[in-house]
């Protein structure tokens, strides 16, 4: 399981009960930056991220929005070259939204205010692209993955359609502050809620959660309104995935698995079967919940919401006996 060492950083997090919406803590993470850098964090005195917990835990669940994030740091607005619009287009806008009843049902919601564009937690920590920085970077940073050859590294370079982000390259103090500050927190913060599930239940469920464009239809076959990856039987007992895809299908869409999106980092990464976490990514299409052109929610928002508590119930009275102390043996991922 990742278990990220987390130098002291310079942003805020905030954890929430709902039930009450008290606010119960509200804690930098560290004025004083250990990791040298010379740029005030962009969330100095507004929470990156948030946990919204429940009053009482009551399955081994954790939903995680990472990519839902739309409060835009003025300073970043001042690098890009693109619109408000524009910048938004690699948003999977309103996620958090559409989980926001799990926490009343018993389960967290970790989710992001920091936005895509500005910072990628479901990459590698350090998979930056050496041409968007002043400094040359070392062997330690990951410059060849195919992410970062497509600009969409821990520090994207583009959004949506191709569009390059920033005016000028930036400062490598600049991406300290953002991993060291906010991607390092918000991982050892998901890693936090799933070992208090392990701890409390034996087992830990992730669904990690994500929006996708409209696919288009590939000639005879129609295009899935929703996929489940599980890197291909690796990261996510089978009978989880199943019954997700129940929840969805019995809403008539359609579903698929694992293509395109067969589960990026989170998923990778968390998805344990083996020693009892399990983790699931689901991309649904942004079309059934919002105008994918203006960003603004549409008439169907409001049952796909429904649909997401549907599942959250669902996997609230998943029987655990299934998975906990069940023996896993995980097919060998597809390349």
């Amino acid at each position: 399981m990742f278990n990220p060492v987390c130098p002291i950083g310079n942003a805020r997090f905030r954890e929430i009960a709902v039930l009450d919406k008290a606010l119960i803590e509200m804690q930098d993470i560290g004025r004083n930056s250990s990791s040298g850098t010379s740029v005030r964090s962009d969330y100095w005195e507004k929470p990156a991220f948030e946990t919204v917990r429940p009053r009482r835990l009551t399955a081994p669940v954790v939903f995680n929005s990472a990519h839902s994030g739309r409060d835009y740091p003025e300073r970043f607005l001042a690098m890009t070259r693109l619109d408000h619009l524009s910048i938004r287009q690699s948003e999977d806008a309103y996620v958090d939204e559409l989980c926001a009843r799990a926490p009343h049902l018993g389960t967290p919601l970790l989710r992001a205010h920091f936005p895509r564009a500005y910072l990628d937690v479901n990459r590698e920590p350090w998979e930056l692209d050496p041409n968007m920085f002043v400094e040359p970077l070392s062997d330690r940073f990951n410059t060849t993955s195919a992410r970062v050859a497509a600009g969409l590294g821990t520090l994207a370079r583009v959004v949506a359609e191709n569009k390059p982000i920033y005016r000028e390259r930036l400062t490598l103090d600049d991406a300290r502050m953002r991993i060291e500050g906010i991607y390092l927190p918000y991982h050892a913060t998901l890693q936090r809620l799933l070992s208090d599930a392990v701890n409390s239940f034996g087992v830990a469920v992730l669904m990690d959660c994500h929006s996708m464009p409209r696919i288009a239809r590939s000639g005879d076959r129609l295009a899935p309104d929703v996929v489940l990856g599980d890197r291909y039987g690796t990261t996510c007992a089978p009978g989880i995935v199943d019954l997700c895809e129940m929840v969805f299908a019995g809403a008539g869409l359609r579903v698929a698995r694992n293509r395109p999106y067969a589960g990026g980092f989170i998923a990778r990464t968390y998805g344990r079967p083996q020693h009892g976490i399990h983790a699931l990514q689901i991309e649904i299409s942004r079309h059934l919940y919002m105008n994918e052109t203006t960003l603004e929610k549409n008439e169907g928002f409001n049952a796909i919401r429904q649909l997401f508590e549907r599942l959250a119930l669902a996997l609230i009275g998943y029987d655990l006996g299934l998975l906990n102390g069940a023996q896993y043996l995980a097919p060998k991922a597809a390349e």
